[in-house]
């Protein structure tokens, strides 16, 4: 080890070290219920569910659902933001439909979102910016009924539960969805708020199995047909 190795502290050790120690707890705990239950988890996932929520810590999938490894697959991103154009979330979602076979896929926001209360002001940020403008382009699209809104923290809780709502619409929009329900009709799309207040989650009502209601020039042909044209 060179000299510069015996000189570098981590900032911060205190928190570091206990992630390791609180992994080492957790092992034991997980043995202690079932001797093999990393052997199980290790051959693999079948989980039902994909969520796609926000990167902000307090709201984790499985805490909030109480849920195990491997039951949720799992994609966050600053305020649960689903972009055409974002070919991670693209990837997760193609893989957890058409590998994994989820029966759910769930957006998630939250009361108290950062981003969301970010993308509400005139501040700038940095590069976060330029996805923020797309939490932006939906208070846009709202803004006769969140301008009438007094109260900043109920506008900005509406701009929550609108946000998820025209992500689930994003969702529905994907070509990778809409083929899936030209072939199966398990499928289903949610929309969730969590608050953080209380830890309830609540259900939008948002719900879609099908493309029928995206409006025509968003529900989508197959490929087979497209062809025949």
């Amino acid at each position: 080890m060179t000299s510069i190795d015996n000189n570098f502290q981590l900032v911060n050790d205190n928190s570091y070290n206990a992630l390791i120690r609180g992994n080492s707890q957790w092992v034991d705990l997980k043995l202690k219920e079932d001797s093999d239950y990393f052997k199980k988890l290790a051959k693999g996932q079948s989980p039902e569910v994909l969520w796609i929520g926000c990167a902000d810590s307090r709201v984790p999938a499985n805490e909030v659902t109480g849920t195990k490894p491997g039951e949720v697959f799992v994609h966050r991103n600053i305020a649960n933001v689903v972009v055409h154009t974002d070919m991670n979330m693209l990837s997760v979602l193609d893989y957890a439909v058409n590998v994994l076979k989820v029966k759910h896929v769930i957006v998630a926001g939250h009361y108290g979102c950062g981003g969301v209360a970010a993308a509400m002001s005139n501040k700038q940020f940095g590069v976060i910016d330029n996805w923020l403008r797309h939490i932006k382009d939906v208070y846009r699209l709202h803004a006769k009924e969140l301008d009438a809104i007094e109260d900043v923290q109920e506008r900005t809780n509406r701009l929550v539960e609108l946000n998820v709502s025209e992500q689930v619409y994003n969702v529905c929009k994907t070509s990778i969805i809409q083929n899936a329900w030209m072939e199966r009709h398990d499928l289903e799309v949610h929309g969730w708020v969590i608050d953080l207040g209380s830890g309830l989650i609540k259900d939008l009502k948002v719900s879609s199995s099908s493309p029928h209601n995206l409006g025509y020039v968003y529900e989508l042909d197959s490929l087979n047909a497209v062809a025949q044209h």
